[in-house]
Formats: C-alpha cells, sequence, structure tokens
C-alpha cells in the first residue's frame, strides 16, 4: 500500500508575525517564488515606494515585459481600503501591472479585479495572488503562490513567454552573476555556489545566522557590496548593527574606505555597505570592471567586518552561528 504524506495548511503568521518587518522582505529575497506564479520575470526595484501620503508595499519591473508592477502585501483576507490602494498606486507609477498578495481572497475583491481587468483596455493588469504555508507530516512550511485573479488571457500569454528566451536585460545579469561567482569559488575559496542568477543581486551565506554578502545593482545606477544583518529577531539586527556602528572608526581605517551604514529603521534587517557607480547596462569593460570592484570589497568585507560580525552575535546572544 502507497504511503502518502498528510498535507496541511500553517497559519502565515505563525511565521511572519509582521507585514512590513517580516513578511515583505521575505517576499523581496523571494520575489523568484512570486515570479512563477504569476508567470512574469520580476525585478524588486525598491521597496516601500512613496505614492503620496502612501507608500506601495514592493515596486517591482517585469523585465520580459519592461514595465513597472506594483505589489502590495496581506497577511490578513482582503479588505477594501486595500483595494482602493491598489488603484492609487496604479496611478501613481503609472504600472503596467498591479499584484495584491493576501492569504485570502473575498469573492467580492476577486470580482472586483477581474472587472478592472475588463474594463482597462489592456492599460493596466491586475493581478489576485493567494499566499499560503503547507507543511506534510511535520515538515518545515513551504509557502505556496496560487493565482486567484487575473486577465482572461493571461494563462495563455505567460505559456506563451515561456517559450521565449530570457529578456536581455535578464541575460546580461546572468553572465554578470556568473562570472563574479566563478571567480570567488574558484580564486578565492569565498563561495561554493556554482551557477548565477538572471536577477539583479546575488547573496553568499556569511556563517553567522542569516547574514549575508551580496552583491547587487542597486537604484539602477548603482553597483553595492553588502553586508546584509538578518538575524531572526528585528531587535537582535538593531543590536548587532548598533554594536558594529560603535566601531565604525576602526572598521573603515581597516576597509580603507568609508562605508555606508543603512540601519534601515523600516525593515527588518540592516545592511553595511559600499557603492560605486554603475548599471548592468554599462559595455562590457566598465563590467569587467565592476565585477573586479566588487571581488575585492566583497572580500574586504568578509575580512574586516565578518570576524566582528560573529564576535558581535556571540557576545550578545542573538542567535548561534551557522555553518
Amino acid at each position: 500500500m502507497t504511503n502518502l504524506g498528510q498535507l496541511v495548511r500553517v497559519d502565515p503568521r505563525s511565521v511572519w508575525k509582521h507585514e512590513a518587518h517580516d513578511f515583505t522582505p521575505w517576499l523581496v529575497e523571494n520575489i523568484a517564488l512570486l515570479s512563477t506564479a504569476l508567470g512574469m520575470d520580476l525585478e524588486v526595484e525598491r521597496r516601500e515606494a512613496e505614492v503620496g501620503d502612501f507608500s506601495v508595499d514592493i515596486l517591482a519591473r517585469d523585465l520580459g515585459r519592461d514595465r513597472l508592477v506594483v505589489i502590495e502585501n496581506q497577511l490578513e483576507a482582503t479588505d477594501h481600503t486595500h483595494l482602493g490602494q491598489l488603484i492609487t498606486y496604479a496611478a501613481g507609477f503609472e504600472a503596467g501591472a498591479v499584484v495584491w498578495v493576501s492569504r485570502e481572497f473575498s469573492d467580492e475583491h476577486r470580482q472586483a479585479l477581474e472587472w478592472l481587468n475588463r474594463n482597462e483596455d489592456g492599460g493596466v493588469q491586475y493581478f489576485g495572488v493567494a499566499v499560503e504555508l503547507l507543511q506534510i507530516d511535520g515538515s518545515k512550511p513551504a509557502a505556496n503562490f496560487r493565482l486567484v485573479a487575473s486577465p482572461s488571457n493571461w494563462l495563455k500569454e505567460t505559456r506563451g513567454a515561456a517559450s521565449r528566451a530570457p529578456s536581455e536585460k535578464a541575460e546580461a545579469y546572468l553572465r554578470f552573476f556568473q562570472g563574479l561567482v566563478d571567480e570567488l569559488r574558484d580564486r578565492h575559496q569565498f563561495t561554493n555556489s556554482k551557477a548565477g542568477q538572471p536577477r539583479n543581486w546575488f547573496s553568499f551565506p556569511s556563517g553567522v545566522g542569516r547574514c549575508a554578502y551580496s552583491a547587487s545593482f542597486a537604484r539602477g545606477d548603482a553597483i553595492r557590496a553588502e553586508v546584509y544583518i538578518e538575524f531572526q529577531d528585528r531587535d537582535a539586527n538593531k543590536q548587532v548593527f548598533d554594536a558594529l556602528l560603535a566601531e565604525r572608526d576602526a572598521l573603515e581605517r581597516e576597509f580603507g574606505e568609508p562605508l555606508e551604514w543603512e540601519r534601515l529603521d523600516d525593515r527588518r534587517a540592516s545592511r553595511i555597505a559600499v557603492y560605486t557607480p554603475g548599471s548592468i547596462e554599462d559595455p562590457a569593460a566598465r563590467l569587467d570592471l565592476a565585477r573586479k570592484w566588487l571581488v575585492d570589497r566583497l572580500l574586504r568585507l568578509r575580512k574586516v567586518v565578518g570576524p566582528r560580525l560573529a564576535a558581535v552575535a556571540k557576545g550578545l546572544a542573538v542567535e548561534p552561528p551557522t555553518a
């Protein structure tokens, strides 16, 4: 007899306590999961992007269609307030698509999205995506995104898109980060990673909590190397950041140049970073220089900030180091 496990749903609030501090940062880091559910090639541009007195949770770009996408999240059932905000965000950013992520969609809100799609004449596309956590026989919960509302021709369009090659920008990211990963692995033993990704960032585990060394194309006009400070608790992140900030002069002197100290009070994580001008659309020669710059700064961050990060985390007992 076939022995099958039991699939159960887990309350999202048991994993993500706070929408802004927990769920949105997780979604930013795992945007590929939402991309797959939607059939888009999403790249995060900004978090908490302002529109008048409001701010959208995530502003992204659909690389395959070169359009802005606004993403609004809820860990509760959909409500009228968020529906109105979605329309405001679409107008404020002149977005090509709007994505509403929620744990539960009421029939009237699903129907409202379908009505908007029927009456937009191809201008803005509206999507409803249900997020759920699934567990099998006591396993770790796994996130699952279900498309519950979309334009009438969307499934046909995405099936056609799946057969097309990735966008030129996605291919450029893949080539760039593949070269970066290969050099850091083969010449510096910095990582065991083997494959680059067609997105605007790549992270390498630090061995301390969930902290990471990351390389990214930030804000569209800058390249960033950073130490991303992320433990399971927001207060712990800020304590670690503040302890490192107290040693700023010594750390910058050893690093050899000024660092950007970004506490990010509106987020759970914090970062210590260094920037240089650059874009993935730069000529190949400039991208080669950018890759060398990133290799040098990532190695220096690991040498200078890495040991202090581990010592501070151990001293504050925020979370044991991970392998």
